[in-house]
């Protein structure tokens, strides 16, 4: 989802795309909140956002990359996290100590909120939406895998690096998924948070635990 406290670019050619691209997501997603992902076409969005089918498609290749308009900047901040990390921490405690200054920070896609529990339940609503978090998980992990590798200075296709991001998305996934439902049955913001950290927290020890004795770890 976007937010209209995205950094604007500089120059008026890029903050005219990006706005063209604001108004089509938020389009996007009261539509998908208000009548499910499934009962929304491109046409309906394009009409609601006051553009062109085919503009709609220049910002968003599949109709899924309009709910999911976040996952390029998730991948961006692992990626940047490991590249700017410091020598003295470890690729995986980078990547832990990551998932608390994002949810410190209140990143959009790591609030536990009534706000983003539409988000929740639209994707639970949707197998299309479902199939595409799938996707976007694993396509996360390798490319994460081979951030982890360049960080520690190993082969981009080294096994272990595979290891520990498979295990790691796994463990933030577990975390996310059991945050919202504590704030579903609570409405405690704070305590979904604790929880997701404390997850992510125990993931972070087994992933350690499982490449001991290697750079990442």
């Amino acid at each position: 989802m976007t937010t209209p406290s995205d950094e604007a670019p500089s120059d008026r050619r890029s903050r005219k795309r990006l706005a063209t691209r604001r108004a089509i997501s938020l389009a996007a997603d009261r539509l998908f909140f208000e009548r499910g992902f499934e009962n929304v076409t491109v046409d309906e969005i394009a009409a609601a956002a006051d553009v062109g089918r085919m503009t709609v498609f220049n910002h968003f290749p599949r109709k899924e990359d309009m709910f999911f308009d976040r996952d390029e900047e998730a991948r961006e901040t692992l990626r940047q996290a490991l590249r700017q990390r410091d020598s003295s921490v470890s690729p995986i405690e980078t990547l832990r100590l990551l998932a608390h200054q994002l949810v410190r920070q209140q990143t959009p896609y790591l609030l536990f909120s009534t706000a983003s529990q539409s988000f929740i339940e639209t994707v639970e609503n949707s197998e299309t939406l479902k199939a595409r978090a799938r996707a976007i998980r694993d396509e996360i992990a390798g490319e994460l895998a081979v951030a982890l590798a360049e960080s520690a200075g190993q082969d981009a296709d080294d096994s272990k690096a595979k290891l520990a991001a498979a295990m790691l998305l796994a463990s933030w996934s577990v975390a996310f998924i059991e945050a919202h439902r504590i704030f579903r049955q609570e409405r405690d913001t704070d305590k979904a948070k604790a929880a997701f950290l404390a997850l992510v927290d125990q993931g972070s020890v087994g992933v350690k635990a499982a490449v001991a004795g290697t750079a990442y770890a």
